[in-house]
């Protein structure tokens, strides 16, 4: 059931902030068009004090020359994140704008989603890593139906804290009735999509000004029936996702690059004072971990497509130059085994005893992102991980109804359409359920004619498979 922060619990988040000392933390914003996603990602910037004098000049002149910024020296904050001349022209956001900024409790990587349907694509980009995804709703208009398209998306993604800014509360007299209407709408829909079943997403609703700061940065005196914290210091104290699964998970690491220097060393490395002797024999594999964490010693698998598991030993972890005894997700390294395998791009590497059997029967939900329906019968490539692999799309079993969140059937997924399909792979994959294992569960479905990306994938359980199913691409 979703997990329900009210007051109380949002309060109490703020006595978490041990958990989020000095850490890194990646946050998305999303909502329907005009609900000023951008003003409020610029409101944050210029409020937490991270924009530099010259370009809030700039802003500030441009906001001047046409006429934005409301009252008289204002300025049009969403002028600091729209930076495409089409986005300043016509006062829309088009693509996912990323922007960096800090306080003195934690750092931030912030993507700044569009709001038209036809720009959804860019919304699952932006929320795919992101440990938090703040939708803004119009105190106005309340819940639309992109707003439920967006909450189904950060459901199927399962992004680990959801928090809907309840924007333009100055434009209803900072009413609570209209507040707490709109936040009843928001849990509902929450209940319906089963936010918060897995035991990890969180779904808070916070009242805001943008334009005007209230409940952004400092907690507003305007709103005294809102005792909760102001929307920066939920960020600031909540625990990334990282934190929150790396004790859930089981270590995976896709082979990025195989090292091996042998005679090859780079000049200015040798004339670095590099010991040439000590890397003849050296051979490591480097690749960002994925999930869970890995110590010198422990027992683990490698896995090829087409091949069975083999098993054999850590004796190494390198990183920037420096051996560990342990490395924990997302940490980038270079692993030793201790067998001379061989191992090549494409290829993971995971704790022993803990992947079941590769499969080239693939069941997912799909994320369509391109014009292009989606038709049975389709030859597509489907990239999970380090590995691509050509496939067929054998069947399309339905779509999700954003009025009901139902099922419906379909035999073809259009633009913006979340749906299931089932897929049949030219090569077995290490494929995992996405519900326990948010990464190696995730894919992409691209064009093979333009290299263009179709649709995000999640990897669903699989109701069966049959021998008389079964047939070559």
């Amino acid at each position: 059931m979703t997990t329900d922060i009210d007051t109380a619990r949002a309060a109490a988040l703020l006595d978490e902030a041990p958990l989020a000392s000095a850490s890194l933390f990646r946050f998305a914003t999303a909502g329907s068009v005009d609900d000023g996603k951008s003003t409020l990602v610029g409101r944050l910037l210029h409020d937490s004090k991270a924009i530099l004098a010259d370009q809030l000049d700039a802003v500030a002149r441009t906001s001047a020359d046409r006429g934005f910024g409301g009252s008289a020296g204002g300025i049009d904050l969403a002028l600091l994140t729209d930076g495409l001349r089409a986005e300043r022209e016509q006062g829309i956001t088009i693509d996912v704008a990323y922007r960096y900024f800090a306080t003195d409790r934690r750092s931030f990587i912030l993507a700044d989603c569009p709001g038209h349907v036809q720009y959804t694509k860019n919304t699952v980009t932006g929320a795919s890593t992101a440990d938090a995804v703040v939708v803004l709703i119009d105190a106005r208009k309340g819940v639309l139906e992109q707003t439920r398209r967006h909450l189904s998306v950060l459901q199927l993604l399962r992004v680990a804290h959801v928090i809907v800014a309840v924007n333009k509360i100055d434009l209803v007299d900072f009413s609570e009735s209209v507040f707490r209407e709109i936040e009843a709408d928001v849990q509902k829909v929450g209940r319906e999509l089963g936010l918060g079943s897995d035991g990890i997403t969180d779904l808070l609703v916070v009242p805001v000004s943008a334009l005007d700061g209230d409940n952004v940065v400092e907690r507003s005196e305007r709103t005294p029936w809102y005792t909760g914290p102001a929307l920066l210091e939920v960020l600031e104290t909540l625990p990334a996702a990282d934190e929150l699964e790396s004790h859930l998970e089981s270590f995976r690491f896709p082979v990025q690059l195989v090292i091996r220097p042998q005679g090859a060393l780079a000049p200015d490395a040798v004339a670095g004072g590099l010991d040439v002797e000590k890397y003849r024999d050296y051979r490591a594999y480097a690749g960002q971990i994925t999930e869970g964490s890995v110590k010198v010693g422990d027992k683990v698998s490698v896995l090829t497509p087409g091949q069975a598991p083999r098993t054999t030993t850590v004796t190494g972890i390198d990183f920037a130059g420096a051996s560990l005894e342990e490395a924990v997700a997302p940490q980038s390294v270079a692993i030793r085994l201790a067998d001379e395998f061989d191992v090549a791009r494409g290829d993971t590497i995971a704790a022993a005893g803990t992947v079941r059997e590769s499969t080239a029967d693939l069941y997912a939900q799909l994320c369509w992102l391109s014009p292009k329906p989606l038709r049975e019968g389709a030859k597509v490539l489907v990239k999970h991980g380090t590995r691509t692999v050509q496939a067929l799309v054998r069947s399309v079993s339905g779509k999700l109804d954003l009025a009901t969140f139902n099922l419906e059937g379909a035999s073809s997924l259009e633009l913006n359409d979340i749906g299931h399909a089932q897929l049949r792979l030219a090569a077995p994959l290490p494929l995992e359920n996405y519900l326990h294992h948010r990464r190696t569960g995730a894919f992409l479905v691209i064009d093979p004619l333009d290299g263009n990306t179709l649709a995000a994938g999640l990897v669903k359980d699989h109701p069966g498979d049959h021998e008389d199913e079964r047939y070559s691409i």
